[in-house]
């Protein structure tokens, strides 16, 4: 059977205060169309779909439409992220599964949703593990653990012990399939992750994952790879360029060929839709020459000048589409070189607080995303 893997979408990610809302509607588009051409059998979101936990109605309408043109193609397994909502996800979930989008946004047991067997004939099995957090890893322990005994531990523990038991049934005649959205031991940042929630206390061991496995299809890493594990554990990565962390990074989605009792087999297959991201540096002088060559492309300029009024003034007049311009070893930038506050991320903002003060700390950016995710679900 042939599976297409994706996630991370982070629909209502802006740039800087510039919605991206169009890009999305063409690389999820795109993605459609890779799978009806592709003729997959199911689709799997690895959670991410939006960027926010309170999406505005245009980022709803952009996920839900992709949702059914995907579903018009195979059946849909989504996951929640981080930085999704579970409870506005759940109020949806009836909905989406009349349209062949089973949505599961809490980790449960495998006889409560957990793990999913119906999927037209075919022999599939999909366990779902959710993005859990410190807070979350405690009830969904409770949910899983075979009996009070086993309570407790290290968050890693904890969800191994989780995924253990949702893959406990799995047979060999059948393909056998995780879909999470969490953050594996040696997994590659890509640049635009909620670094809060990358740290070690966030991470499980790559020995999580059964061998019988065939595939372990995982969101939360945006760039694209394969961690080294006993069954084939891949990231898809974001299909769009989020961050000027991600500049060098390819996107799109990995097909999956997979069949009862071996490995399966994995291949990139590109995105092209969507702006690209692009970083420059000189001085003003020096990229001045490179007005005419860097396309629509989001630019990131680094300046080897001194700070003076109107600098960045200058810069966007070359560069219109430029929406971080910095400058390079100097100790303060002037006001208007500052990118944007408007829309973006409020873990990304409380970090570069903190840098500002030098008082970088993941334990404390940590706190901070918990806080912020708690009164979410409040």
């Amino acid at each position: 059977m042939k599976i297409l893997h994706t996630g991370d979408w982070h629909v209502g990610r802006s740039i800087r205060g510039r919605s991206r809302a169009s890009e999305h509607v063409e690389v999820l588009a795109e993605i459609a169309g890779i799978a009806e051409t592709s003729a997959v059998d199911v689709v799997l979101v690895a959670g991410d779909v939006f960027d926010s936990a309170a999406p505005g109605p245009e980022s709803e309408q952009i996920v839900y439409r992709a949702l059914r043109d995907l579903a018009l193609v195979a059946p849909v397994v989504v996951v929640a992220g981080n930085h999704d909502n579970p409870g506005r996800l759940e109020a949806v979930a009836p909905f989406l599964e009349l349209g062949r989008v089973r949505v599961r946004s809490r980790i449960t047991p495998p006889g409560e949703g957990g793990l999913m067997t119906d999927f037209n004939g075919l022999p599939l099995r999909v366990a779902a593990v959710p993005f859990v957090s410190q807070r979350g890893i405690v009830r969904a322990d409770e949910l899983m653990a075979a009996d009070s005994g086993e309570h407790g531990g290290l968050y890693s523990e904890r969800l191994a012990r989780a995924i253990g038991m949702l893959c406990q049934s799995m047979t060999d005649d059948t393909v056998n399939v995780v879909i999470g959205h969490l953050m594996v031991h040696g997994g590659v940042l890509g640049g635009g992750e909620r670094s809060a929630h990358t740290i070690f206390e966030y991470s499980v061991p790559s020995g999580a994952f059964p061998g019988h496995l065939s595939y372990v299809a995982l969101g939360h890493l945006h760039r694209p790879q394969r961690i080294s594990a006993s069954a084939p554990v891949w990231y898809a990565g974001s299909p769009l360029q989020l961050d000027f962390g991600e500049v060098d990074d390819s996107k799109g989605v990995l097909l999956v060929e997979a069949e009862p009792g071996l490995p399966a087999r994995v291949e990139m297959i590109g995105v092209t839709g969507g702006r690209r991201l692009r970083r420059i540096r000189g001085s003003l002088a020096d990229i001045e020459g490179l007005a005419g060559e860097v396309g629509d492309s989001y630019l990131k300029v680094e300046l080897e000048e001194k700070a003076r009024a109107g600098l960045a003034d200058e810069v966007r007049a070359l560069f219109p589409q430029a929406v971080d311009v910095v400058l390079v070893g100097e100790t303060a930038a002037e006001a208007d070189l500052a990118p944007s506050r408007l829309g973006r991320d409020p873990v990304e903002l409380f970090g570069e607080y903190l840098e500002s003060r030098g008082a970088e700390d993941p334990a404390v950016s940590a706190l901070f995303a918990e806080l912020l995710a708690a009164s979410h679900e409040a």
